[in-house]
């Protein structure tokens, strides 16, 4: 699943705090990840060019998929919980994805952010296979408008929870951009994933 804690940033900054659930599946062998060291966000001089794609009007989204994994879920919206943290999708609906409806939508400016759980006490789950993405896949997002927006990976990060590269993935964008997080690396002695895989995409 996801983990014990992950920092944001942005329009809020609260901090997510997922509860222990157990595991079924074995941890994230390293070789299947990008290295943990976070990549200068796409609008930072020296970063990849920013897309230039016109940003699109706010609208929820409803639907991810990214065909290379096999995924194609639902997505709904996640709150603050009253201590401030995040709601995370309910372990019960592992096959859910939910987007932090506190910042922007997918295709608006800014990063959209869309958390998934790895795996819960049931087995695997709808981000199972996101350490397997590459450069260059696609990822499309259907929103509540009727319209997609789609995307491109530009990069995977492997990051422990206590040096989570929170600028890089909340920061301010000058162009829509897309982030999709996860857990990884191993099952620490407090069950709980010691790192977050982190999915930087650019609008296609």
């Amino acid at each position: 699943m996801l983990g014990t804690s992950l920092a944001f940033s942005g329009r809020d900054t609260p901090v997510v705090r997922i509860e222990a659930s157990g595991h079924d599946t074995a941890p994230v062998p390293p070789s299947a990840t990008a290295p943990g060291a976070p990549t200068t966000p796409a609008d930072t001089p020296g970063g990849p060019p920013a897309a230039t794609r016109r940003p699109s009007a706010a609208s929820p989204p409803t639907r991810l998929q990214i065909p290379s994994i096999g995924v194609d879920a639902p997505v709904s919206g996640l709150g603050l919980n009253a201590d401030g943290t995040v709601e995370v999708p309910s372990a019960d609906r592992a096959d859910e994805v939910g987007w932090y409806r506190n910042g922007p939508t997918p295709g608006e400016t800014g990063p959209a952010v869309l958390i998934g759980h790895l795996d819960t006490a049931h087995g695997p789950a709808v981000f199972q296979r996101l350490p397997e993405l590459h450069p260059g896949d696609l990822v499309r997002v259907l929103r509540a408008d009727g319209g997609s927006v789609d995307f491109r990976v530009r990069s995977l990060l492997q990051a422990a929870k206590d040096h989570f590269p929170t600028e890089t993935v909340y920061g301010d964008t000058a162009a829509p951009a897309l982030r999709l997080i996860t857990c990884g690396g191993r099952i620490g002695a407090d069950g709980h994933w010691t790192d977050n895989i982190i999915v930087l995409a650019d609008p296609a």
